[in-house]
């Protein structure tokens, strides 16, 4: 049965199109909130963009949601913990509009240094007033950029492009990445005091909140000039309309403000001030971008699997993303693999990573792993709730690194403890996509962690493999790869995988039991 998904505000009909291909998708636009509470509780996913508020009482009233997307950067109108605690994927769209803003805000820039707008409007009245729009180059002069995520990035390189010196304030950006994107990283005063330029391009959070208000305009240059694509209420529009009548302000650029739109602000009466209703992301390009990625993240979170822009699971750089990408499912069938060849109830992990992988972030791929340990043992687990369902049931997990291995360029290890006995498997990628279990409880194997899996431990001796393949064979059950490998040595304990095209049922594995050698056949399901 296909997913429902409901899109309440206006999206691209590409990322439309991509969403119906798949899944059953109602667009019912203009909703009121009593509504919408009504409406949710038959769908599996939430498509909005900044006008529906998604608050607590709309997420408890969707009973089947597992995502929530959010067609755009910002998440400011979706309760993001509410969600959490629902185990409901919060997913949104951080790249699709990133150019857009970045050429907005150089847009915004340019415009205040020429009085581009104030100029038009005179001409359009009628007037030549030459002598009145005296610009300033904006070659040589400092832009403070408060933010160098990826939207603050773009408009770094633009900027150098235009002779511009750029600094930036950013608490979560090493040293590292400001020196690639050519930036210097420096304290939010000393920005604020060797700016001629300021650029807002953070988030509106609690900490966020006028960040820029009476106080630090005291700290700025005279006749600073501040650019804002990013979220209104970060500046404290009271304190600017101050700062701007007291000249410490020289000119303001706002495509954004607190309450939108801005009925009585006196900032839009001020001849130093320009601004635009909130259009930076609005471009053809961007809002096809958006739609698409958002629809790509609905869908991936639907299907179970990762999800690189959800905001309320661990997150990744994009580039970090595509290198763990293919780890990610084997880590998802290593926990499922475990949990099912477990002797009893797991009660700790041990998750080793080996070689190349250990030196790359790890969060996600752990995560996979908690994932596939509780998928055939809860409903609705996902990258989201998993951490916290594990943590609840009182499962220690340990994870531990290693960067020098044998055999493998990576490994995933994943050891699960229980009261009656302990299970190792381990896995690796080969190539680019190519994963594979090459371990068992230490012995070696190669194995293709899909589908029905039957893992046999038995005596090494003859007349034991044969009779396990006339027992499928009978029951009319196709054998499409085997495994054989010794645990130990010659003559003592063996292991043998099977990877088999239908199910086994329960009485097949019993016969199995019953053969002269097998000491243990169980069966997994991948």
């Amino acid at each position: 049965m296909k997913s429902k998904i409901l899109i309440t505000e206006e999206l691209s009909e590409e990322g439309v199109q991509k969403l119906k291909a798949e899944m059953d998708v109602d667009v019912v636009k203009g909703m009121k909130h009593e509504e919408l509470l009504k409406k949710i509780k038959d769908y599996d996913a939430l498509i909005v963009r900044s006008a529906t508020k998604v608050n607590r009482e709309l997420i408890n009233a969707g009973v089947k949601l597992k995502v929530i997307g959010r067609a755009g950067v910002g998440i400011d109108n979706v309760d993001v913990d509410a969600a959490t605690e629902k185990g409901i994927i919060v997913v949104n769209a951080p790249e699709g509009s990133t150019i857009s803003v970045a050429e907005h805000t150089i847009a915004m820039l340019m415009s205040l240094s020429r009085k581009i707008p104030q100029a038009c409007s005179t001409i359009r009245d009628k007037k030549w007033e030459k002598s009145k729009f005296m610009g300033t180059q904006v070659y040589d002069k400092t832009l403070g950029i408060v933010g160098i995520g990826r939207i603050g990035a773009e408009v770094a390189k633009r900027a150098h492009g235009l002779g511009m010196k750029v600094i930036a304030y950013d608490p979560f950006i090493n040293s590292e990445r400001a020196k690639e994107l050519g930036v210097s990283l420096v304290t939010l005063d000393e920005l604020l005091g060797e700016s001629d330029y300021i650029s807002i391009h953070t988030p509106l959070t609690k900490e966020t909140k006028n960040l820029i208000g009476v106080e630090t305009f005291k700290k700025m240059k005279n006749c600073v000039r501040i650019i804002n694509c990013a979220r209104g209420g970060i500046i404290d529009e009271k304190a600017l309309a101050e700062a701007i009548k007291s000249g410490k302000v020289g000119g303001v650029a706002l495509d954004v403000f607190e309450n939108e739109p801005p009925k009585d602000s006196p900032l839009l009466a001020m001849d130093e001030v320009i601004a635009t209703p909130h259009i930076a992301a609005s471009t053809q390009e961007a809002q096809v971008s958006v739609a698409v990625t958002i629809a790509e993240q609905v869908l991936a979170a639907l299907k179970g699997g990762p999800v690189k822009n959800a905001v309320n699971m661990y997150a990744v750089k994009p580039e970090v993303f595509e290198a763990i990408r293919p780890y990610l499912s084997l880590a998802e069938k290593l926990g499922k693999l475990a949990s099912q060849l477990a002797p009893a109830s797991i009660e700790s992990l041990e998750i080793s990573y080996h070689g190349e992988i250990a030196e790359k972030e790890t969060e996600l791929t752990t995560t996979a792993i908690l994932k596939g340990v509780l998928e055939l043992i809860i409903s609705n687990v996902n990258y989201v709730n998993a951490p916290l369902i594990i943590k609840n049931r009182g499962m220690k997990v340990v994870k531990v690194k290693t960067w020098a291995i044998e055999n493998f360029t990576s490994l995933i290890s994943v050891r699960a403890m229980t009261g009656k006995g302990d299970v190792t498997v381990a896995g690796t990628v080969f190539g680019k996509n190519d994963a594979r279990v090459v371990k068992i409880d230490g012995c070696r194997i190669n194995a293709f962690p899909s589908g029905y899996m039957l893992i046999a431990k038995h005596l090494d001796k003859p007349k034991v493999i044969g009779p396990v393949g006339m027992v499928l064979g009978e029951a009319g059950i196709n054998i499409s790869g085997m495994q054989v490998s010794r645990i130990k040595s010659e003559g003592q304990e063996a292991i043998m995988v099977l990877n088999v095209d239908s199910a086994v049922s329960d009485e097949i594995l019993k016969k199995m039991q019953k053969i002269d050698g097998i000491i243990d056949v169980k069966l997994a399901v991948l």
